[in-house]
């Protein structure tokens, strides 16, 4: 069972993320990609909330391939490219993590690699050895 760590001596989370979480021994780790927001097909939404379930939608598939799932996730790094997207991101993200939320980093970048694409997500996920 994974668990949030919380300073008392410190300020809490200002939004629904862990300050860090500990994975127990006898865990495995899935170090995923940063995932954009490209469905099967090559399609592209165009706002962040539909990118941002594209990214999560697919690393889903990353890790059920490693029997794992969304809630086995510790760790997100994402970026958005602008101020603008992070209500949407936050939002969208948070219906895909669960309880403690994984310990996260959001930074503004300034793009990707295609410029239709406004976020990008990687993730540290952690489960019990098969």
């Amino acid at each position: 069972m994974k668990t949030a760590i919380t300073p008392a001596d410190m300020a809490p989370p200002f939004a629904r993320y862990s300050h860090a979480i500990e994975v127990p021994a006898g865990h495995r780790l899935v170090v995923c990609s940063g995932q954009l927001g490209i469905d099967s097909q090559g399609e592209v939404p165009a706002d962040v909330e539909g990118q941002t379930r594209l990214c999560f939608e697919n690393i889903r598939r990353i890790l059920a391939a490693a029997d794992m799932d969304l809630s086995d996730i510790v760790r997100i790094n994402a970026y958005v490219t602008g101020r603008e997207h992070l209500p949407g991101y936050m939002k969208t993200r948070d219906e895909f993590t669960g309880s403690p939320p994984p310990a996260s980093t959001l930074m503004i970048v300034s793009g990707f690699a295609r410029p239709e694409f406004v976020v990008e997500v990687e993730v540290i996920a952690a489960a019990p050895e098969r």
